[in-house]
């Protein structure tokens, strides 16, 4: 914010260009925002969400996920309990075909449009992939039409290629922080891989879904670079995670993101992506206490994911699916093209 641009004008300025142009944010004007006094928060929010609805609509994507391999990544992202170099409590585990089935059926019978499979993995291996393809086949053949997609790391070509003939329609893989932060996050992989692997999803005709996590040391300069890098992406999803300090990770004494803050960032992201689908995700519980998820679904958001996250409980699933219907916020529905 320059010294000759006030509050008032500053959100002037966004509904002009966001709500009137459908234009995001540039990335000094979501600097401004991610500034704005908590006085003007209430007002953000409102913004956020006009936008949402005049750009995406009512509807709210709703998704389960599950962990098919769990712990023992190779991988030294700090804020995370499944890589192997830490010494966390969480242990290396697969799931079996039968259980990926019933947690589809599960998460189907919440209502959710939408199941990933994921994996604490650098990239996936012949067993892994051998491993979705069945499962997936499984899910489908219990006669399950829920939509599949898929979060395994990095991807080659022809994995990308085995995914799409697998049926996978979108697939996940966060870029986690802005690119000039992440060399603080992640040691053993480049911003710039996970880049290469988002370039190949998209060409080949899936969806992608990318985000990343709020609260890992950066600064609001920083969170405006990410929030701009993601629109250039132009990402069907951003993930909107918030960190939960895990015991034995370089990152368990960070304090979580206080929940005005957590409000402004979302509202922000929304003013950057006015056509792009903003989820909840991991840390909304512990970080929106007694705010409540309910605000940020009126500042921005229009998709979450119910029940727990992956070594992390989350909000029983018909909690979040009571909250849609006091909000009068109808599901979306499955494409038409299952």
């Amino acid at each position: 914010m320059t010294a000759a641009t006030t509050d008032s004008e500053i959100l002037a300025i966004a509904r002009d260009r966001v709500l009137e142009q459908g234009i995001g944010l540039s990335q000094q004007q979501v600097l401004d925002v991610l500034r704005l006094g908590d006085e003007h928060v209430t007002d953000l929010l409102a913004l956020a969400h006009d936008v949402r609805m005049r750009w995406c609509g009512p509807e709210v994507e709703v998704e389960g996920i599950v962990s098919v391999k769990t712990g023992g990544c190779p991988e030294d992202c700090h804020f995370c309990s499944q890589s192997g170099l830490f010494p966390t409590p969480v242990r290396a585990a697969w799931l079996d075909i039968p259980g990926m089935v019933k947690a589809a059926e599960e998460t189907a019978a919440t209502g959710a449009t939408e199941f990933c499979i994921v994996a604490a993995v650098r990239g996936p291996d012949k067993r892994l992939m051998s491993q979705v393809r069945e499962g997936i086949k499984a899910i489908r053949d219990s006669g399950n039409d829920i939509q599949i997609a898929c979060s395994l790391g990095m991807l080659t070509q022809e994995q990308v290629d085995e995914l799409v003939e697998m049926g996978v329609h979108r697939y996940n893989h966060n870029l986690e922080t802005a690119r000039s932060h992440f060399p603080e996050v992640v040691t053993t992989h480049t911003w710039e891989e996970r880049w290469e692997t988002l370039r190949m999803v998209r060409e080949a005709g899936m969806e992608v879904c990318c985000g990343g996590i709020i609260g890992m040391g950066e600064t609001d300069e920083q969170r405006a670079e990410f929030a701009v890098q993601l629109g250039e992406l132009a990402p069907h999803e951003v993930p909107m995670n918030f960190l939960i300090p895990q015991q034995g990770t370089p990152y368990e004494h960070y304090e979580t993101v206080e929940g005005k803050d957590a409000l402004r960032v979302v509202a922000a992201f929304r003013l950057a992506m006015p056509r792009t689908m903003l989820r909840f995700a991991g840390g909304r519980e512990l970080t929106l206490g007694d705010l409540g998820a309910e605000q940020g679904m009126l500042g921005g958001v229009n998709a979450i994911i119910v029940g727990n996250y992956l070594t992390n409980l989350g909000r029983p699933a018909q909690a979040d699916l009571d909250m849609l219907g006091d909000l009068k916020m109808p599901i979306k529905a499955l494409s038409e093209t299952l």
